[in-house]
């Protein structure tokens, strides 16, 4: 049993410190750790992370590839199915050496069903400061309808 609000404060110091430190660990493997095989926020194929929206004629998908170019990657489209895959290799350290490598080379590949039909000759794709953006307009069976009403 806690003795007085001494016993109370060193006990939230030291819970906010183990919260703390906690961060700081979820944050560091927030990511494609070899070491843990799973990101603590998802699978560990969940790289990219990925924002799909739909705006009624089309659907975008935008992908955070940092670092990665156009020839780093690679989209594809079979069935209803979205494949995005790609790799960002290791650098070639010859030549000088190494203190610290927080940016690890990647393989990666996510597959996402798409909600309809679409389109696959309209797909475009391109990449710009650090974004992939994928648009996937839709096929015109599955873009909306405008339904005029009319006054009798």
């Amino acid at each position: 049993m806690l003795g007085g609000f001494d016993d109370w404060d060193r006990t939230l110091a030291v819970m906010d410190e183990l919260r703390r430190r906690m961060g700081f660990h979820l944050e560091e493997q927030d990511g494609m750790s070899p070491d843990w095989g799973a990101s603590l926020y998802g699978e560990a194929g969940s790289w990219p992370r990925v924002n799909v929206s739909d705006t009624g004629q089309s659907l975008v998908f935008e992908a955070d590839v940092p670092g990665l170019r156009d020839k780093h990657i690679e989209v594809s489209i079979r069935q209803d199915t979205l494949t995005l895959s790609g790799e960002r290799k290791r650098p070639d350290f010859t030549g000088y050496a190494v203190h610290r490598q927080e940016r690890r080379a990647i393989k990666f590949s996510r597959s996402f069903a798409l909600p309809c039909p679409i389109d696959p000759e309209k797909a475009r794709a391109n990449v710009r400061d650090g974004v992939l953006t994928i648009t996937l307009e839709k096929a015109p069976e599955a873009q909306p309808k405008r339904i005029a009403v009319v006054s009798q």
